[in-house]
């Protein structure tokens, strides 16, 4: 959650207690600020309004729990969303071009599954099992309030020395996603891996932009 949207998480948290009949303390709303704080905005919402609206636990107001709760689908969700996401561009950049993509996330469980180019290669047989390791290992960086990750995600080409040897200037990486986001992940990456690993849980204008199909 971004610190601009901390009072309406606090205004929402207030007028829902006191539509339980409850007040809403200041320690209360720490609790909640800290347990929300890497959960969008939007997705806290519609999780406390799925709670008031459930027929049964919907009588008693909402603990962090029971949000956490609701959330777990949410994260499944994005998770489903970004290996789509994924699996779109391995086969539509493959495994030749260096690639940056949307979300921190996503790059650090890619390194964890071996690296873009590896995947790239995965045979079909063995798809299931390589989105079961992603989706575990994106679910657990989305969980965490600071990780590192690399700027972009090598292909199978020539080392940047190389080109550099040749006069040229090394292949800029194919943004995939939302362009603008994909730049902030290309600007504020490291130049290595993650921090975890899956074992312990689990001039940027020119650069080509991938857009998966509609």
């Amino acid at each position: 959650m971004h610190q601009s949207d901390e009072p309406r998480f606090v205004q929402l948290l207030s007028d829902v207690m006191a539509y339980y009949g409850k007040d809403a303390s200041p320690f209360m709303m720490d609790v909640w600020l800290d347990a929300c704080k890497n959960v969008e905005f939007e997705q806290v919402a519609k999780a406390i309004n799925a709670h008031v609206k459930d027929a049964e636990r919907g009588q008693f107001a909402p603990k962090v729990a029971d949000i956490a709760r609701l959330l777990v689908g949410t994260t499944t969700d994005k998770a489903a969303l970004a290996w789509g996401k994924v699996l779109g561009a391995m086969g539509s950049v493959g495994a030749y071009q260096d690639v940056c993509f949307d979300e921190p996330a996503i790059h650090a469980a890619i390194v964890d599954c071996g690296g873009w180019t590896k995947m790239c290669r995965t045979d079909l047989n063995e798809l299931s099992y390589l989105q079961h390791r992603f989706c575990n290992a994106y679910k657990a960086y989305v969980g965490r309030e600071v990780f590192e990750y690399p700027r972009q995600l090598a292909g199978d080409r020539g080392s940047d020395a190389l080109y550099a040897k040749r006069g040229l200037p090394p292949p800029r990486p194919v943004l995939v996603g939302n362009p603008e986001q994909a730049k902030r992940v290309l600007a504020l990456g490291g130049a290595g891996g993650p921090q975890i690993t899956f074992n312990n849980v689990v001039d940027v204008l020119a650069i080509p932009v991938h857009r998966e199909a509609a």
